[in-house]
């Protein structure tokens, strides 16, 4: 679809709360040390594979974005350390069961097969939505929630991020919206 420039769209970025966050996963606060594991600990999956867990390091990720990417096997979880504000883009998940490609579920929408062998609506334009996190919590995304970023205002961060030791080889899927859409997100602060 890409045909001259994209259209800028505008999203005010909302604080991440265990309510506001809800449809795409969990917000992860601080717990008192012996506490018993509960619904309000991160529900994960790790199931199908070997999890990793490890600091990366990201440079440049401003506050725009054009790409959106899920995950279809896993839960991930990603907090920034030191408790800066961070961005994430999403989208709710799109994953469909039971589905062949170019047959067309409930309300018209395209269905399209990933390279990972699963079956999946590309997310809407209209769906996507923006989050600040602030302070020394981190996010739990359900699986197959699309996301963009972490992105931040600073050069540099580090962030935690727990998913599978393969999980960018073999459970990437990503929708690029300006080729896609026309479409490029702006965060709104």
């Amino acid at each position: 679809m890409e045909i001259g420039s994209p259209r800028e769209v505008k999203l005010k970025a909302v604080e991440a709360t265990p309510e506001s966050f809800a449809p795409f996963g969990q917000v992860i606060s601080s717990s008192p040390d012996g506490d018993e594991f509960g619904p309000h600990d991160a529900q994960l999956d790790l199931s199908r594979g070997i999890p990793r867990f490890y600091i990366m390091r990201l440079e440049d990720r401003k506050l725009k974005f054009s790409t959106i990417t899920h995950h279809a096997s896993v839960t991930q979880c990603l907090g920034s350390i030191g408790g800066e504000d961070w961005y994430l883009g999403v989208s709710e998940a799109s994953i469909l069961e039971d589905r062949t490609e170019n047959s067309t579920p409930e309300g018209g929408k395209t269905v399209k097969k990933s390279a990972c062998g699963h079956y999946y609506s590309p997310p809407n334009p209209d769906g996507v939505c923006v989050f600040r996190v602030s302070g020394s919590k981190f996010l739990k995304l359900n699986k197959g929630t699309w996301h963009a970023g972490p992105l931040f205002k600073t050069k540099a961060m580090d962030f935690y991020n727990l998913e599978l030791n393969n999980t960018n080889v073999v459970d990437h899927t990503t929708h690029n919206f300006r080729k896609e859409d026309g479409v490029v997100f702006i965060i709104e602060d």
